[in-house]
């Protein structure tokens, strides 16, 4: 390993994939849309390959893959009939991953701070975060919308940092995606990603992070023993 643990002063996460499994109520969402436009619905893992580029790239490529991309003010109807949707069903099926909880626990018992820095809009995150109970963990949330440019740039992890007082490279940013790792080497911070979530087919290996863990309590307790 080519990072120095004994550096490490915070620790940033990703939101959906990393901690939180929300395939399931976005696909919910992604199907009353289309069921509300006169489409058939998709299957769920279908959906969840979606996944990872924003809600209107998921929109897009749903209507896509069910007939035609509705273009102009059909696509605004499409797109707030999903954020509806999502909003009112969140964290309906959504649920942390194996291992997430005792991974946060371990950090903060170890002095951590945490952050977690998301794509998702904040009123779908704070949503989410305080319906699974993970809230009170975070000392910094970011998420799409409070800064001018989203993951893969790295606007939100260096808001997330100075939020907490780190330096972006003392800062480990644990992710499942290609943008975490973009927007972590962009920012200067290490990376470690999780071997599930949502990676849009790339395998982990194809990330290019500074590790792979098998989940936040992994990573707990490595970067707390290095620490």
């Amino acid at each position: 390993m080519r990072i120095e643990l004994a550096h490490v002063k915070a620790v940033l996460l990703d939101l959906d994939g990393t901690l939180v499994d929300t395939a399931p109520d976005i696909a919910t969402a992604a199907n009353r849309m289309l069921a509300c436009l006169g489409r058939e619905a998709l299957p769920e893992s279908r959906i969840a390959g979606f996944i990872g580029g924003g809600i209107a790239n998921l929109v897009r490529r749903a209507l896509a893959e069910t007939g035609a991309e509705a273009p102009g003010d059909s696509f605004a109807r499409a797109l707030a009939l999903f954020e509806d949707a999502y909003f009112e069903h969140v964290a309906d099926r959504s649920r942390p991953y194996p291992g997430v909880v005792e991974g946060l626990d371990r950090f903060r018992a170890a002095g951590f701070p945490l952050g977690c820095v998301t794509n998702k809009a904040s009123r779908f995150t704070l949503k989410l975060l305080r319906s699974t109970g993970l809230r009170p963990y975070f000392g910094s949330v970011v998420c799409g919308d409070d800064v001018p440019n989203r993951k893969p740039a790295p606007d939100a992890l260096l808001a997330a940092a100075a939020a907490l007082g780190v330096a972006a490279h003392e800062a480990w940013v644990i992710g499942d995606s290609a943008n975490d790792v973009k927007a972590a080497r962009a920012a200067g911070c290490p990376v470690a990603v999780v071997p599930y979530g949502y990676r849009e087919g790339l395998a982990v290996e194809a990330l290019g992070a500074d590790a792979v863990v098998s989940g936040v309590d992994a990573a707990a307790s490595w970067i707390t023993m290095g620490a």
